[in-house]
């Protein structure tokens, strides 16, 4: 074989080469961020994205709604407990029950953004991501009548798409700091407040949810009788429960 031969036949090689490594830059755009679903990777990144604010505040944050036969419940007991919230919505279900956000609204709580749909993030679409974001941010702003500045990806799972379209949207990520894991079967009031507890101090985001759309069915049911208790719990820590909009985050 000649030199130009030589040449010629090591062309598909760089080229497989070139394409291979497209491909791993690609796949680690997208996933690498994701690595922030650890609490001590993202609590080592920044105080915004763990949602630590203020020392002598818990912010309250719901997931996963608007919901009709849930979300309601919440609410009552919310202005029972004289508590305002943060709600992160999923835009196609804020478009579908539009008078449940603005009863969220009305009720002095906070609309924040979870998404279009409650979709898992494995393949790249930045495209898909900018344009379903800017759509669930467009919505969010009709409804609470001021553009929204909170974005919790759906899963927790910030993604290199994901945080390009919120950045695009102007919106803050923030994911939390301790949660009730309410979304399973076998969640309980006691089981709820118990994990929340785990990491319950001044200055955490606490996350549940108040519907079961993406959860076992009725598990809503457990978060809802845990909250009481849990602001029970804050205020015998001399804690404030209250909104991210009074958490004093810091701009990362």
């Amino acid at each position: 074989m000649n030199v130009r031969q030589d040449l010629e036949a090591g062309r598909p090689r760089r080229a497989r080469r070139v394409a291979a490594g497209a491909v791993l830059a690609a796949a680690g755009w997208h996933i690498g961020p994701a690595v922030t679903w650890l609490p001590a990777v993202r609590g080592a990144l920044g105080a915004t994205l763990d949602g630590r604010g203020d020392p002598g505040h818990v912010a309250l944050t719901f997931d996963d709604g608007p919901d009709p036969r849930s979300t309601p419940h919440f609410l009552r007991s919310l202005d029972t407990l004289s508590v305002r919230a943060t709600f992160f919505v999923l835009g196609n279900r804020l478009e579908r029950y539009p008078d449940i956000g603005r009863r969220i609204v009305a009720g002095g709580h906070e609309l924040a953004v979870h998404g279009w749909a409650h979709e898992r993030p494995w393949y790249p679409r930045p495209r898909r991501d900018a344009q379903d974001l800017a759509r669930a941010t467009d919505t969010v702003s009709r409804i609470a009548g001021e553009p929204p500045v909170w974005y919790r990806p759906a899963y927790g799972v910030l993604t290199g798409g994901r945080w390009a379209a919120a950045r695009r949207a102007g919106l803050r990520p923030v994911l939390w700091s301790a949660w009730g894991r309410d979304w399973t079967e076998q969640a309980r009031p006691d089981t709820v407040l118990a994990e929340v507890e785990k990491r319950l101090r001044g200055g955490v985001t606490v996350l549940l949810h108040d519907s079961d759309s993406t959860s076992a069915p009725d598990s809503w049911r457990a978060s809802l009788g845990a909250l009481p208790h849990l602001v029970t719990a804050c205020r015998a820590r001399s804690l404030r429960v209250g909104r991210l909009a009074d958490h004093g985050l810091p701009a990362d």
